[in-house]
């Protein structure tokens, strides 16, 4: 029998990937639904441009407050831009993902596809 905390088979990858050894960690930071929706909404963005607070605000249907408060970590981290500027008299907030931000998503979306992988009967 194995010891509590030692891989049942040492050679099963599927094992190693579901306990986090051969896999980074799933980021603490990104592994919540209105985070990895901001990540994602502005990976998928069409352009090199970002998106603007509104169109977040649509996508993920959240409240100002809410959308606002979880933009500013990932700004923090280093994950998003954010540009405030004048459209006439109007203020306008846009996110872009930044070059972190796409290798932590990235890396992110990696580790869920080994999850998925383990898991999957082969």
């Amino acid at each position: 029998m194995a010891k509590q905390g030692s891989l049942a088979r040492t050679g099963d990858t599927r094992l190693k990937v579901i306990r986090g050894h051969g896999a980074p960690a799933l980021d603490p930071l990104i592994h919540e639904r209105v985070r990895l929706g901001i990540l994602s909404a502005l990976a998928a963005a069409p352009g090199p441009g970002g998106l603007r607070f509104g169109e977040l605000k649509e996508l993920l249907s959240v409240t100002d407050g809410n959308l606002s408060v979880h933009a500013r970590k990932l700004e923090e981290a280093g994950y998003v831009a954010c540009h405030k500027y004048f459209e006439g008299r109007v203020p306008q907030t846009e996110f872009r993902l930044t070059a972190r931000g796409r290798r932590v998503l990235e890396r992110y979306l990696d580790h869920l596809e080994a999850l998925i992988r383990a898991a999957r009967p082969r």
